[in-house]
């Protein structure tokens, strides 16, 4: 597996914020948002070879009782699935962070959809529209919901995108919306407090929960945080 980084910190964003945790990137992507924070992973993919024993020593070392398997997007891996299986044997809670493109029979206690909206697309002319065509696959999330504890986890730009998110939703009318998060689109603190106050407040108009970005708020938009 090309692994772009593997770090121990806190999960910053979602239900298990503060926890604990493993983080095992993945390099390669499908998709290309323009605000993606962490292009080493999907612009200019980068990573090294690792065996899944050694994956599976690494995780059976670390003192974290949760594990993150997270990218770029992990569930282009093929080894993915074996990957989760034995994570959750050594006994750890795993997550698996996706955009809800690829479909696998992996394992997770939780699968954590961060769906794409209009307000990802690059303007790169090369991967526009190869971005917009891929990055809502209703089949896919259809799947997953049926089969996991599952957030929707939504990035948002700006008030509008949460317009969007109410149109997205339809598709699925049996989802609660206590299981949708809205999360700042923000690389920097600065960024992250222009945007919370609005967005907390839209969230609790609809039912929904916000998410900050912990590791941001703690570290700044630092690599392996």
């Amino acid at each position: 597996m090309q692994i772009a980084e593997i770090f121990e910190s806190i999960q910053g964003e979602g239900p298990w914020a503060g926890t604990s945790s493993l983080f095992i990137r993945t390099s390669g992507c499908n998709l290309r948002c323009w605000f993606c924070d962490t292009p080493y992973t999907s612009w200019k993919p980068e990573g090294t070879a690792w065996s899944l024993d050694q994956l599976v020593r690494k995780v059976a070392d670390s003192p974290a009782p949760d594990v993150v398997l997270t990218g770029g997007e992990p569930m282009l891996v093929p080894d993915l699935v074996p990957l989760s299986q034995r994570c959750r044997e050594l006994g750890r809670r795993v997550t698996i962070e996706t955009a809800g493109t690829v479909d696998q029979p992996v394992e997770c206690d939780l699968m954590a959809i961060s769906p794409k909206l209009s307000n990802s697309v690059p303007d790169d002319a090369a991967w526009r529209n190869r971005h917009e065509n891929a990055r809502f696959r209703p089949d896919v999330i259809q799947s997953l919901l049926s089969r996991y504890n599952c957030i929707l986890k939504f990035v948002i730009d700006r008030p509008e995108d949460v317009e969007e998110v109410q149109k997205w939703l339809s598709h699925f009318p049996d989802v609660d919306p206590g299981i949708v998060w809205l999360m700042p689109q923000a690389r920097t603190r600065e960024q992250l407090s222009e945007k919370a106050d609005w967005l907390r407040r839209l969230a609790r108009k609809h039912g929904f929960n916000f998410s900050s970005r912990l590791h941001i708020e703690m570290f700044g938009n630092v690599r392996g945080t």
